[in-house]
């Protein structure tokens, strides 16, 4: 999974491609819950490049798109929003691919 590194290739990415941001911490036991599995999650959705966000470097850019909570998803294709998980609620492995499943 890619690391974002900067507010402008956040921007470049989410215009060039079908992606999907995780948001995320070192210091969240909920995001750590999901690690283990999120391997299996980009290589299901293949057709989709994943991007992680350290909300602790980007504390911006997660209160402009107003992620309020972590884990939580952002998914975009050509610039536009396709959807959004966005909770402070653990996620399953199960919640995560149906919101990917979801997007149109």
């Amino acid at each position: 999974m890619h690391i974002l590194q900067s507010i402008e290739e956040f921007e470049q990415i989410k215009s060039s491609s079908a992606v999907v941001f995780e948001f995320t911490a070192d210091w969240c036991g909920d995001c750590r819950f999901i690690d283990p599995f999120m391997p299996e999650v980009v290589e299901k959705f293949s057709n989709y490049k994943f991007v992680k966000v350290d909300r602790d470097k980007f504390l911006d850019l997660c209160i402009d798109l107003g992620i309020i909570g972590i884990p939580s998803f952002l998914a975009y294709e050509n610039g536009i929003e396709l959807g959004r998980f966005v909770s402070k609620d653990r996620k399953t492995q199960e919640e995560i691919e149906n919101f990917i499943s979801n997007l149109k």
